[in-house]
This record gives structure tokens, C-alpha cells and sequence, in this order.
């Protein structure tokens, strides 16, 4: 008797020694996907842009979608200046917990080549999340303008070398480079009148002080549908079904050629694989939302998504693409 006594005491001991280490094994563990309770607190959006820009419209629309998801409140914080420099920064110096995110774009490659020195460095600093969506151009001239098409404007402009003028956004912008890149690829030379933005640059086209622009083809469009302006190439791979009589750059004689805004997201190096991937797979999540998918189409912008591999892969190629031509026109910062 006393001997099955002192027996079920050691077994009791023991069942209550493995729950024990059980529970101790579970608590210490992380979730399953790796990520543990994250998000458990509030999440930022650094947006180095001033509200009101699509830049601003995509964080905040996403950062909704996080909140449904996750229960959590996601801030929006903008930080301009210097080119997106000062929110960029402020990004890679964020704690790399997967708490801050920066919205990134067109102005991480380039910016890297126009300054002497950055405050971060664009290719050890950033860990990619999402590439979000794209924007094309179109190459424009006025509707009143002796240039009838891409051929036109290349033979023009290959006839009177430095003599034909191209407005751009400003200096190192996206769509200055498009144009020294569509000079390097057709063998022109013209000049860059620079201005501070779009509607300064329709200005001019109109007004007949520049011969030939890129633009975003959400800005573009306007002008285009009221008859004042005649688009020359759009600069996709192939033709876009919403705007199907513009021809592609490519297939009038310069395969390869596409050119876009894009927009994706980052955090900082250092941030867990698990809780990159997470954030990667619910904003993947986010991009497939109706709501979503209308708020890009009114902004002319293409939805992409898809994997961190495949935004690190699209970003390396943005590299070796604007680098030589950045390098070739000599182009620095103002």
C-alpha cells in the first residue's frame, strides 16, 4: 500500500514537471510563421513626400488595410525634402522590427548617383517588402506641332543636333531621365529645359517654348482626350488596353524601351525574415482588395505586387539601367 502511494505521489510529480516544461517550451517559442505576435503595437508609414501625391494616397490606403487586418493603428507621417532624402533617412534609421515602414520609388536608385554623399546607404540600408505599382509615360508633343511621330521626331532631331529642346520636371526626376535614357537609346542630342513639375512643363509644350516632353500618362491624358496634345510612344512593353492607339516606344524601333514611376515599400536592415515576408503576404493581400484596385485605376497606376525576391530582382535592374545613363549626361543634384 505505502509503496503505490509513494508510486502515484512520483507519478503526479512528474506529469506536473512535463506540463511545466510544456507550457515554458510554448511561451518561449515563436508563432509558427516565425513573425511571434506581431504586429502587437502601432506601425508607421514614413512617406517622403507631402500629402496629397499618390505616394501619400498608397500609404495611407494600405496602411487601412493593415489596420483591418491586424487590429492595429497604422500612422501615416510624412517627411519631405531634399529629394526624399530626409524620409528616406528617417527610414533607415528606424528600428528594424517591422513597426516602420518607407515608401520607396523611382528617387531611391537615382539618388544615389546625384549626391556627393547620403545620409544612408540605398543598398545595404533597405530591405524590400512590396513593389506596389507603376505609372508609365508617354512621350508628347502639341498637337499643333510639325512632329508626327516617333520616326519624325528622331530623324528631326538627328538633323539638327542641340537644336531641339525637351522640358523635364527638374533636374535627376524621373522624367528627365527618361528622356536622356530615350537619347542614349535613339542617337539624339537635345537640350533639357528644366521645370519645377508637371503643369509648368504643359505650359510650355502648349505654349510652343519646348518641342517634345515625357510625362506620366495619368497627367498626360487630359490633354491628349481635349485634342491639345499628340502622344508619340507610351514607354510599356506592350500597348495598354485603356489607351490602345498610343504605340509602345519599343515597337517602333527600340525594343526593350519601358520606363515607369513605381512605387513599393521597405523597411530597415536588420528586420526579422519572418515578420518581412508577413508584412509581405497581407500587403499582397491588401493590393487584391477592390477598394484598393479602385483607388490605384483613378491614379493611372498598375497594380504589381508579387514576392520580396521579386521586388529586390526589379530594383537591381532599375540600378543597372539608370546608373550609365545618370553617369553619361553628367547629371548631379541642385
Amino acid at each position: 500500500m505505502q509503496y503505490q502511494n509513494i508510486a502515484r505521489r512520483c507519478g503526479a510529480l512528474l506529469a506536473t514537471a512535463c506540463m511545466a516544461a510544456a507550457i515554458g517550451t510554448a511561451a518561449a517559442a515563436p508563432a509558427a510563421d516565425g513573425a511571434g505576435t506581431y504586429p502587437d503595437n502601432a506601425m508607421r508609414i514614413i512617406v517622403p513626400y507631402t500629402p496629397g501625391g499618390f505616394n501619400d494616397t498608397m500609404a495611407r490606403v494600405l496602411g487601412k488595410k493593415l489596420t483591418e487586418a491586424w487590429h492595429q493603428p497604422v500612422i501615416v507621417e510624412n517627411r519631405p525634402g531634399a529629394g526624399t532624402v530626409v524620409g528616406t533617412e528617417a527610414g533607415a534609421r528606424a528600428a528594424p522590427d517591422g513597426y516602420t515602414l518607407v515608401v520607396v520609388g523611382f528617387p531611391l536608385v537615382v539618388n544615389q548617383y546625384i549626391y556627393p554623399k547620403l545620409p544612408y546607404d540605398t543598398q545595404r540600408d533597405f530591405v524590400p517588402v512590396l513593389l506596389a505599382g507603376q505609372t508609365p509615360n508617354v512621350l508628347l508633343v502639341r498637337a499643333e506641332s510639325p512632329i508626327k511621330s516617333l520616326p519624325d521626331l528622331v530623324a528631326r532631331a538627328k538633323a539638327s543636333p542641340g537644336k531641339m529642346n525637351y522640358a523635364s520636371a527638374g533636374n535627376g526626376t524621373s522624367l528627365h531621365l527618361a528622356m536622356e535614357y530615350f537619347k542614349n537609346v535613339t542617337g539624339t542630342d537635345m537640350n533639357q529645359i528644366p521645370y519645377k513639375g508637371s503643369a509648368p512643363m504643359v505650359t510650355a509644350l502648349l505654349g510652343g517654348q519646348v518641342d517634345v516632353m515625357f510625362d506620366n500618362l495619368p497627367n498626360a491624358l487630359p490633354q491628349i482626350k481635349a485634342g491639345k496634345m499628340r502622344a508619340l510612344g507610351i514607354t510599356t512593353a506592350k500597348r495598354l488596353p485603356s489607351v490602345p492607339d498610343i504605340p509602345t516606344v519599343a515597337e517602333q524601333g527600340y525594343p526593350g524601351f519601358e520606363v515607369a514611376v513605381w512605387y513599393g515599400l521597405a523597411v530597415p536592415r536588420g528586420t526579422p525574415t519572418a515578420i518581412v515576408e508577413k508584412l509581405n503576404a497581407q500587403l499582397n493581400k491588401a493590393l487584391q482588395d477592390e477598394d484598393v484596385k479602385s483607388v490605384f485605376a483613378a491614379q493611372g497606376v498598375q497594380v504589381l505586387g508579387g514576392s520580396t525576391a521579386d521586388f529586390e530582382k526589379f530594383f537591381q535592374a532599375q540600378d543597372a539601367k539608370w546608373a550609365p545613363v545618370i553617369k553619361k549626361a553628367g547629371i548631379r543634384a541642385e
